[in-house]
Formats: structure tokens, sequence, C-alpha cells
């Protein structure tokens, strides 16, 4: 049997498979199987998958006040303390303890077992005893973009990734912000130093009702198994930081704030103390419309005494974003700091360009600009040190999105990235960014580092530019002009931009638009407030003001043309370069405008408007027509004074169009 290679069975008989013969080489026996794994289970295995974050970085001895608890204890002390800081903002103000927090998520058992549970003593009397003091909280804290991922798709319906790696994601009923909802505590201290009555964004709400919707919002992120929690930043600029904690129900609303807010290093974790403002976001739940102030199931809610935002009954993600934004611009005024709604870029020799412009003016393309680095697209805060980014991300819209029109927020949405509200094939995953079905509003938000020339950190010394941005679609205003001071003021109060809007007829004419300051919808305070900040900053750094209207030329919409961008992306280069300071200028009728005669680059013939209307009668009148919406827009802004002073108001009006 062995000379023909076969060999019988265990009982001596018949054939058997053949034998295994091993070849020694050089008398080494060769195996090509690996060692076994040092498990003993597939539970062990997966255990050994995925190794620990160790401990960043030692701890610094000069802490923050607030965070000197943090400094000198153990790494398990502190992972105790982070616990009881969570369990308190979670506590509700009518029970003696909050709620049982542990750190994990609940579908991994183990997790529950290892972290040790934590109650927040909070010493006021007990009314009762809720269903959710007897079961734990789990708290997913500080979840990188991949862990969010993955609690997305497993647990969130309409999660999905598309086809360039980005979280696609859906935002319920509402797909934009809610500002009628909007409310902010009237308090003795708000009362005097806020912004109420006509004109003003600012809805009044009682500190009861704020707490009734508090204790809501509470309840419900109590009742759940698991709740998100991020201890984040605003304001690149480090002492002027802000630290934020956001909790919320949704791994979409905690990877959205993970890039839109500034994201802490490690060691900044560990030493994060108490924050100085917190959201709730129980956005899933409605309000009670049968509570005072309510108009609706959506309530956003901002208590300036408590530093506190609750939402309810909206889902969508940019009530955080702009509710902070809200919060920075009561918060910097107080320290002499000035927040902007803006972009703002840099050019190579540390010229510094603020852009304000409403929607359609151009100001996302204006302000992105190859030769120079971007320090933000949305929102910043002027200091004595210059400026700085209040965010750590951008939130860009896709509508009709494309590599040509916008390559760098295409290539930004990559993985990490979170895309709100979009449409896409359900086999390729591939975004059909045209497609409006779920609404218009698409959204795209990211990291700032995913734009090539960002600027890292994103500060920056004062600005020698700023640029307001209106796209006049009555085409009255001038390609560019140089504005004073007062002026400067008046139309950074007005806010103006023109839309083009369907009438009954069918016929399409030019709609003035105005939001004071470029973002009334978030300001906190009267608008002169920060036209005078804004004023005096640029008077003590040099900064120069400029209007330019990216909108029509040679009649309103309809009749004439677009100004080309070719021709305003040479005005703004001669902004930048410094060149336009030195052009000879003339001054305007009706809104005494200095219009330069000259731009390299540009026809002069259509720098003063005038010159490009065919019918000067139809010129004047159209003109007189939007100095008269001006007017109007500004009855509201006119007789307010700072302090007992009333000469800066009149010299603002004055500085408005005169006819």
């Amino acid at each position: 049997m062995a000379e023909n290679g076969e060999h019988g069975n265990a009982n001596g008989g018949g054939k058997g498979l053949a034998r295994i013969e091993t070849k020694a080489e050089d008398g080494i026996c060769h195996d090509d199987s690996a060692p076994p794994v040092k498990a003993q289970t597939i539970d062990e295995l997966h255990s050994l998958q995925k190794k620990r974050s160790l401990p960043s970085t030692p701890m610094n001895d000069g802490l923050q006040q607030g965070n000197a608890a943090f400094a000198t204890v153990s790494e398990e002390e502190r992972h105790k303390l982070r616990l009881q800081s969570i369990s308190a903002s979670l506590a509700s103000l009518t029970r003696e303890t909050g709620p049982k927090v542990v750190k994990g998520d609940p579908a991994r058992k183990a997790d529950a077992g290892k972290a040790g549970a934590v109650h927040h003593h909070y010493f006021t009397p007990a009314i009762s005893v809720s269903d959710s003091a007897l079961k734990f909280t789990h708290v997913l804290y500080n979840l990188s973009p991949a862990e969010l991922y993955e609690q997305a798709i497993r647990y969130e319906k309409g999660s999905f990734i598309t086809a360039t790696g980005a979280l696609a994601t859906l935002s319920g009923a509402k797909t934009g912000r809610s500002p009628r909802d909007k409310r902010i505590v009237n308090d003795e201290t708000t009362a005097e130093e806020l912004w109420w009555g006509k004109g003003s964004p600012n809805i009044e709400m009682d500190e009861h009702t704020f707490m009734v919707n508090r204790e809501r919002a509470v309840d419900y992120l109590n009742s759940l198994d698991k709740v998100f929690v991020n201890d984040q930043f605003l304001n690149w600029d480090p002492e002027h930081q802000i630290k934020v904690r956001i909790v919320s129900a949704r791994a979409y609303h905690s990877l959205f704030m993970h890039n839109m807010c500034i994201r802490p290093t490690p060691e900044e974790v560990e030493n994060f103390g108490t924050p100085d403002f917190t959201i709730y976001n129980a956005g899933q739940f409605p309000c009670n419309r049968y509570t005072h102030y309510m108009t609706s199931s959506t309530s956003i809610d901002i208590n300036l005494a408590r530093k506190e935002m609750v939402i309810l009954g909206t889902q969508y993600a940019g009530e955080m974003k702009k509710g902070l934004f809200s919060l920075m611009h009561y918060l910097m005024p107080k320290r002499r700091i000035l927040s902007l709604h803006s972009g703002c870029n840099m050019g190579k020799d540390g010229d510094v360009a603020l852009f304000f412009g409403l929607s359609g003016t151009g100001k996302t393309t204006l302000s992105t600009d190859h030769n120079r680095l971007l320090i933000g697209d949305d929102e910043h805060c002027w200091s004595e040190n210059g400026i700085s980014n209040i965010e750590g991300g951008c939130y860009a819209k896709c509508i009709d999105l494309s590599m040509e029109k916008e390559p760098d927020i295409w290539n930004a949405i990559k993985f990490g990235t979170v895309l709100e509200n979009v449409v896409f094939d359900e086999h390729t995953r591939e975004v059909d960014y045209s497609d409006k079905s779920v609404t218009e509003n698409t959204r795209a938000a990211y990291p700032i580092e995913y734009i090539p020339n960002a600027k890292l950190p994103c500060v920056g010394p004062h600005p020698k530019n700023v640029i307001l941005l209106a796209c006049d679609a009555f085409g009255v205003l001038p390609p560019v002009s140089k504005l004073t001071l007062p002026q400067t003021m008046y139309h950074f109060i007005s806010g103006y931009t023109a839309l083009v809007a369907g009438t009954e007829e069918g016929i399409k004419e030019p709609q003035a638009t105005f939001s004071a300051c470029f973002g009334a919808a978030f300001i906190m305070l009267h608008p002169t407030r920060y036209a005078a900040m804004l004023v005096e900053k640029m008077q003590k750094y040099g900064a120069t003001a400029w209007l330019v209207n990216t909108g029509w030329s040679g009649g309103r919409y309809g009749i004439g043309s677009r100004i080309k961008l070719a021709y305003t992306r040479r005005i703004i280069d001669a902004i930048h370069s410094g060149s336009l300071l030195n052009a000879n200028y003339k001054k305007t009728q009706v809104f005494g405008l200095e219009i330069p005669t000259e731009v390299e680059g540009v026809p002069s013939e259509i720098l003063d408007p005038e010159n490009t209307w065919p019918e000067k009668a139809a010129y004047e009148e159209t003109l007189l027509k939007l100095a008269g919406l001006f007017k109007k827009n500004f009855e509201v802004f006119a007789n307010y004074k700072i302090g007992q002073d009333a000469e800066l108001a009149e010299e603002i009006l004055a500085a408005g169009p005169n006819f």
C-alpha cells in the first residue's frame, strides 16, 4: 500500500485519503499557517479589533477657571467628573437628582458594566420620582465621524452613505429655520439690552414658559436609552473662546455640530470642565401648543441668563448653528468684540477682506478666491486681536451644485460631510443636486479643513477692506462705490439686495429686500449698535468700505443685463490690491456715492449707471423709486440713540439718499 501511495482506514482495510507528507528544507519544516489569534470566543476576537484611545497629553498647569477640578485627578476621576457634569446638564429642576448616566452605546451591554453610573444631586425639593430615574441614560460623548455614521445608519431611518462617502440624512418635516417660532427670555437684563419691538427678530417669552419647555426637552432626552453629547468651542481666537455643550437625540445632529463647531483636541476635552452654554435638542418631540407664547408645535428658546437653548418640534440642524450665532451676537459686543455675518479671506501679504451680502449677491463666489486664503464663509468676530472665524466648518447650499460652478464645495462632499435632504440614485448613491423633491434648501455641512485653501487656525489681522454686496435688479446702483463712514453705517444697517419675483400678471419685476446688518434674523441688539462698532473699528485700524453691485446695468431686470462676473472680479481684485484707493472719483445723484472713473479691465462707461440707460427719464424714475424704498425701510431705525446723544442717528440718516 505504501508503494502506490495508498493506506488503509482506521480498521486497516480499504482505500483512504492520500498520505500527507511534509518536506523539510535545510532541516526546517515550513508551515504556511499563521499563529492562532489570542481569543477564545468570537466576542473576544471582536474586542481585539478596536484599541482603546489613550489619554493624549499631560494636563496644563494654568487651567481656565472652572476646570481646576480636572487638573489634579486621575483619568478615572476625570471620567467620573465629566459624567457628573453631563448629569447636571440633564437634571430636571423639579427632582432631587439628575439622571443616571453611563458612557457607551446601550447596544453594547459590556460597556454599561464597565462604566460606573453617576448621579448628579441637584438640591431642590423632590416632587416625584419618574421612570427615567430608574434607568440608565447612556451618553455617547464626542463620537468620531465614523462612530456617528454607524449610529445614524443603524438607527436613523433615511440615513445613507452617498457615492462620495458623505452621510445623507433627512431633517424631517422642517427643512429650514422657523424664525417665527424662535423665542428669547425677556428678563430684567434683556429687557434693557436687547432690541425688541417693530423690526426686531427677537420675540419674547417669560422665564416660566422657558422652564416649562426646558423640562419637556430634558424629560424627553432622559426617557431615551442614549443621548449624544458634544463638548466643543466657538471662536478661533483662544482669548475669547466660548465652550458649548450640545445634547441631542440624533447622530445626524451630533455629526452636524462636530463639523460646524470648533473640534477640541484630546487635551482640551480632558480640560473642558463646565460649559459656558448648553443646547438641549429635543427636536423630535413637539412643544405643547397650549403653553403660553407657543404658536405651533415648534419652539426654539434661548435663555441668556441661564445660558441655555431648548429646541422642540424641529429636527432642522441649522437651528443649532444659528442659535449659537445669536448667542455670539449678544456675548461678543459685551466684550467690545463685533460679531459679523460675513465671509472673510486673506491675501498673501496678510490683507484681510470682509464680504457682506444676502443670498444671490455672490458672497460665496467672490469670497472664495484660490489666490487668497479662506478664514471663514459665514460668521466672524472682530476683536482687538484681529479677525477670527466663529465656526469650525461650512454650511453650503447644494441646490444645482456642480463641479464647474463650485469645485471647492463639490470636492468637500466626502466622508465626514453631512448632506441634508438631498436626493440620490437608490443603486449608485450618486446625488442629484438639481432634484428639489424634498426641498430646495439642500445643504452640506463639512469641516473647514475640507477646503484646500482654508487658513488654519482661522484667524487673521485686522481687515483692510469691508465689501458690502448688493444684487441690484433695479439697475441703478453703480458696480462699485467707495463709502464714507456714515454711508457705511447706513448701508450696513439697510442690508439691501433685490430679488426677482413673478407677479400675478406673469411679469417679472424687482423686489427690494432689506436685512439689517446683512443678517437681521440673528442679531440681538439694535442694528445701530453693530454699525457703530463696525465704523469704530474701521477708523481705528484703517479699513475702507465699498458698496459693490453684482446685479443689473443698463436697465432693470428684464431690460438691462447682469454685470459680468469677470468685471466684478476685476473690481474686487482692484480693491484687494489697493489700486482702487488711488482712482479718481465723482459723486452720483440722490445716493451721493463716490464712484471711480476708471478701473483696470472694466469698461469705463458702465461705472456710472446713468450712462448705461438708453432712456434717462426711466433711469431717474427707477432711481427715485429705489431711494424711496431705502427711506421707507430706514424709518424703523431712524430715531435710535446710543446714550442720550442723537447726533449719531442724524449723521447716519443724512448719509442715505437725498431727494
